[in-house]
């Protein structure tokens, strides 16, 4: 299933990747989520083989690659039943925000340690009254002397409990209009003042959701992505908090896209490989039209948002961020739709089977509803392409 655009270089990683996946397999991915544990293993190797830091700069330890690189590495994971959602967070959000934004200190600091996968970043935006809408958002910054502190709640925040740090949006004052802007702050979380409650979650995975209280969370002036207060656009500090944002999310959402083509990759091969075996009355299940035509239109379908994901990557790594925002959006969108329709298929093939522990596939019924709610939903997104590519009025 390797799209014919894709360079030399991109199929030789797509084969490699899908090797370590295949090693590891759904089987590893179940046994690390029912043992309540983080699957340490392969995030571990994958690390020392230079998958999880593709994206980052090679003077920092990285492979010197892109979004495109490291969304080959988890479709791959993903299409071989072993995702790492810390993916999307880690190297993704984080670490593209750092290595584009942060001061030479924060770089030398984290970006070693996120590129092989010894440190770990969480990322914290979303809030209880401030779901899609990120102008709402009240985790505020103040200053005291030269630290800041921190105060606030986030909900829905990946891996808090095995991160180092959380990569935390929040708002400072402008001293010269006196609004609120957003920022960027760096937040170990063994701080004082930093509480974590686990978010009892219906959904079965290895990566826990968190709910966090930030107390006064005492920082150093360095805590901020990009140092102190910067004038010079594109550049770090409290004047650059919103391009900061923008330039993680877009990430986000092509990683996300990543996540769910590969598990709709993986469980539509669950089904071929049933439909080619699984004989009723004279031939396999997988000849009769009924069957088959379903199966190929999910293959299609994950063809299709692949296509756009790789488009949005693309622009993503040339620095077009515009163009990348409508194309990420896009991708996420199709590659979630096409993810629903493919787990739904491939349950609804194996029938009685499908809802089976043995084969796996019911437990992706409800994770393959994550790719249309998170990071932002299929409405929200539609909203995006209405008034941004359309040019139509807001509603609100």
């Amino acid at each position: 299933m390797t799209a014919v655009i894709e360079s030399e270089e991109h199929k030789a990683l797509r084969s490699a990747v899908a090797a370590l996946g295949k090693r590891y397999g759904r089987d590893y991915r179940t046994r690390t989520v029912a043992e309540g544990k983080p699957p340490a293993e392969l995030w571990a190797e994958a690390g020392k083989l230079g998958y999880l830091g593709v994206n980052l700069p090679e003077e920092y330890g990285g492979g010197g690659g892109g979004i495109a690189e490291l969304s080959i590495v988890l479709e791959e994971l993903g299409a071989a039943g072993s995702p790492l959602l810390m993916l999307v967070v880690s190297p993704a959000i984080c670490g593209t925000v750092i290595a584009r934004f942060g001061t030479q200190d924060q770089k030398r600091t984290w970006l070693p340690g996120l590129a092989d996968g010894t440190r770990l970043m969480a990322f914290g935006i979303t809030e209880p009254d401030a779901g899609s809408n990120s102008h709402r958002i009240t985790t505020t910054a103040r200053r005291d002397g030269t630290d800041w502190l921190l105060t606030g709640r986030k909900v829905f925040i990946s891996g808090v409990d095995i991160a180092d740090a959380v990569l935390v949006v929040g708002r400072t004052e402008d001293a010269r209009t006196g609004t609120l802007k957003p920022c960027l702050f760096i937040v170990p979380t063994d701080a004082e003042g930093f509480h974590k409650r686990p978010i009892d979650m219906e959904l079965n995975a290895a990566e826990k959701q968190f709910e966090l209280v930030l107390d006064d969370v005492r920082l150093p002036a360095d805590a901020l992505v990009g140092g102190g207060t910067s004038h010079a656009f594109g550049s770090g500090g409290e004047d650059a908090g919103l391009l900061q944002l923008f330039a993680g999310l877009n990430p986000e959402r092509i990683m996300t896209a990543a996540f769910a083509i590969g598990m709709g990759r993986h469980a539509l091969a669950r089904a071929i490989e049933y439909a080619r075996d699984r004989t009723v009355w004279k031939a396999a299940i997988g000849a009769h039209q009924a069957i088959a035509h379903p199966l190929a239109q999910a293959h299609i379908d994950l063809e299709l948002a692949r296509l756009m994901m790789q488009k949005a990557a693309l622009l993503y790594d040339s620095g077009d961020d515009t163009g990348a925002g409508e194309a990420a959006n896009m991708a996420k969108y199709a590659a979630a739709e096409a993810c629903v329709k493919a787990v739904d298929q491939a349950v609804h093939t194996l029938g009685g089977n499908g809802l089976t522990r043995e084969f796996g596939l019911a437990s992706l019924i409800t994770a393959a509803r994550v790719a249309r709610i998170a990071p932002v939903s299929r409405e929200m997104i539609l909203n995006y392409v209405s008034h941004q590519s359309l040019g139509l009025p807001k509603s609100y």
